[in-house]
């Protein structure tokens, strides 16, 4: 195969938490990589999700929020995730949202000024931007913000405007080989996904306060011909958060499981059996022992 044409790369995607990073990504992939909740800092991981055209194959690099505030370790290694994705990438995709910009925004551009690498700056949730005339005001002030190689808006929810972000992003990659099989669209096994997945579901369905003192550790993960299992335990870090993601009578864990479940067989096509249960382990998230011992890089 002559590769004198093929572009390939790694595009960190990056910005303050909750800016809708996953879902762009999600949206360029085709598929679900990454889990998505309107909880901050929902990525805790660096996670690849791969979009692969005849042409070109863009790995883009799924990174966590960046922020200042790094009270526990949790967060420090998040922090140390977005840093080392910024480092290593050909190009960085700088996502804010087009109908406001915040300090948390201003400061996440201080972490990528000095990139050694070109920096698109995509303007998300456009369509929350009204008059649409707006949007050129939007786009001249990011532009006096930083000298951003272009400046891109979309609506990854919507899928507005991406083939023209892809575009861009083609034409900033080097010319190399691929860097992963054609068919892959992600780094991560699929029994990570799956706890992703649980710990979405969990999200979604707890109380602001619980979710970031909570992980999940799959213990077993079995694919057969005709049937997945999945057991995971739920760690929280205090014994009133535990009774809290248990819910009455079992009631709040069963109605995640559930959602679990429906969404693995969706995606792997089989029954999925999904077992969950609750432990508390104090501090998890502030013990980088602990934090490398669940997955956290």
């Amino acid at each position: 195969m002559d590769n004198g044409d093929f572009r390939a790369g790694f595009v960190a995607v990056v910005g303050r938490p909750n800016v809708g990073k996953s879902t762009l990504i999600n949206a360029l992939v085709g598929t679900k990589v990454s889990i998505v909740t309107p909880r901050p800092q929902t990525t805790r991981h660096r996670i690849l999700g791969i979009r692969n055209e005849p042409v070109a194959q863009m790995v883009f690099v799924d990174t966590p929020g960046l922020h200042t505030e790094a009270r526990k370790a949790m967060n420090r290694l998040m922090n140390r995730a977005a840093d080392a994705a910024i480092a290593d990438a050909e190009l960085l995709l700088f996502v804010s949202e087009a109908n406001r910009w915040t300090a948390d925004d201003e400061r996440a551009l201080q972490r990528v000024r000095a990139a050694g690498c070109p920096v698109i700056g995509v303007l998300n949730k456009i369509d929350k931007v009204h008059p649409r005339e707006e949007l050129l005001r939007v786009i001249a002030a990011m532009n006096e913000r930083f000298a951003f190689a272009e400046v891109v808006p979309v609506s990854a929810r919507r899928h507005d405007n991406l083939d023209r972000l892809a575009e861009v992003v083609r034409r900033y990659l080097p010319e190399s080989a691929p860097l992963f099989p054609a068919d892959a669209l992600s780094d991560r096994s699929e029994s990570f996904r799956a706890g992703e997945v649980i710990r979405e579901k969990l999200t979604l369905a707890l109380r602001q306060e619980v979710p970031y003192g909570l992980t999940v550790q799959v213990e077993r993960f079995e694919r057969a011909e005709d049937r997945v299992t999945v057991a995971a335990l739920v760690l929280v870090e205090r014994e009133s958060q535990k009774g809290i993601v248990v819910g009455k009578g079992g009631a709040l864990l069963k109605r995640a499981g559930r959602a679990a479940r429906l969404e693995l067989c969706e995606q792997y096509g089989v029954p999925v059996h999904v077992d969950l249960w609750v432990k508390v382990r104090e501090n998890w998230a502030d013990s980088e022992e602990q934090l490398m011992r669940l997955g956290y890089e």
